[in-house]
């Protein structure tokens, strides 16, 4: 059968191929909620080998084997996750455990001090619900439901110890998987390319070395941002002398990927502490503590966001926001991870979309400006007839 070009025919084989590519859509998400947990180690090794690549690459250029620039920034990547450990872990233990030994000061400040002072200025009465002995009453009256909780509760501990055992499989499996595909990445970028058709590989390699630009620049970028600020913040407040200033000032700059974000709820965060620390109001620590709140936005705002990221992603805080938030509700901690690629991407295409329809005709309309379909001017033939125009 000849399927004509403007043909009902054409029009039924163009409906059949979208289609097709519908249903291959369908089933690769499909297959991302159903995989989730055993394609994270994959993702993070992915996108590990991804940015550890071009280090190999300007390794290779100075003569060396793939082997060797493969071993090198792996060995770089084990070392840098093994001493953020060594640093981080104690300091974070010791933060909590300060943390833990402040909780009965902490009671006795809300008790005695803060709700009293909530109720005397809003008339509410919170004093039995900040009663320990009214709690337990409370779930007394309730035990049957509160059993049911706990039954619930516990049977999910019975079962997430499986995913227990998963992660940690999981954590083994990242740096192994992080290896190969470091070592084979030229591979597989080559062998994605040879499925791509000939009559589009310009165009493809053309979106895929932006995207990559734009996503590499901006992940780099941010991850040298966000850990900047987080010693800035860190050292900042623990030098004013707030005791969880460290902890504060991590939470703080891990998630400052999204501008105005970690300042925010870190200045938050550091709030509530000053007040715990303090049993009330210590003005000259709230001080101190917004000062380095302040001095770390400026640093951002003016030093490390515009040399170190730029615009290399192009996408708005809110749609940043949105993204990690959407792969979060639909994907779980994968659609996280892969939620800015995926965002750059998707952001890369727009603007090609975006340039295509602003070159078409359609955009720019007919050259005489007469609509499609509308009728032209009435002149006049030879034999007085008027007869419309072309």
């Amino acid at each position: 059968m000849v399927i004509e070009p403007g043909g009902a025919n054409a029009e039924i084989a163009r409906f059949l191929k979208r289609l097709q590519w519908g249903l291959v859509l369908a089933v690769v998400v499909w297959l991302l909620i159903a995989l989730g947990p055993i394609l994270t180690p994959f993702v993070i090794a992915l996108l590990l080998a991804w940015l550890g690549d071009p280090l190999v690459d300007r390794v290779e250029r100075s003569g060396r084997s793939r082997v060797l620039g493969v071993g090198l920034v792996f060995t770089l990547i084990i070392l840098l996750g093994t001493l953020a450990l060594l640093i981080l872990v104690p300091m974070i233990e010791r933060q909590v455990r300060t943390l833990l030994d402040s909780l009965p000061g902490i009671r006795e400040w809300i008790v005695g001090s803060a709700v009293p002072w909530i109720e005397a200025r809003t008339g509410f009465s919170l004093s039995e619900w900040a009663d320990p002995q009214r709690l337990f009453d409370w779930a007394r009256e309730h035990w049957q439901q509160a059993g049911g909780a706990a039954t619930a509760f516990f049977g999910y501990l019975q079962r997430s110890g499986f995913v227990f055992i998963t992660w940690i499989v999981n954590l083994v499996l990242v740096p192994v998987l992080t290896f190969y595909f470091l070592r084979d990445w030229d591979a597989l970028v080559e062998r994605v390319a040879s499925l791509i058709p000939r009559d589009h590989i310009d165009t493809v390699t053309r979106l895929a070395r932006e995207s990559d630009e734009r996503l590499g620049g901006f992940v780099r970028g941010q991850f040298l941002v966000m850990l900047a600020q987080g010693v800035f913040y860190a050292v900042g407040l623990q030098a004013v002398g707030l005791r969880l200033g460290i902890l504060v000032g991590l939470i703080a700059g891990l998630i400052s990927f999204v501008p105005y974000l970690g300042a925010a709820v870190g200045a938050v965060l550091m709030l509530l502490a000053a007040l715990v620390q303090a049993q009330g109001i210590d003005w000259q620590l709230l001080l101190l503590g917004t000062a380095v709140f302040t001095a770390g936005q400026l640093l951002e705002s003016y030093v490390l966001t515009p040399r170190l990221v730029g615009d290399r992603i192009g996408l708005h805080p809110v749609a940043v926001i949105f993204a990690v938030m959407a792969g979060g509700q639909l994907f779980g901690f994968l659609g996280m991870l892969i939620a800015l690629p995926v965002a750059a991407v998707a952001n890369v295409l727009l603007r090609f979309a975006h340039e295509r329809y602003t070159a078409s005709r359609l955009y720019a309309g007919s050259p005489s400006g007469v609509l499609v379909g509308e009728p032209g001017p009435i002149v006049a033939s030879g034999d007085g007839e008027e007869t419309p125009g072309a």
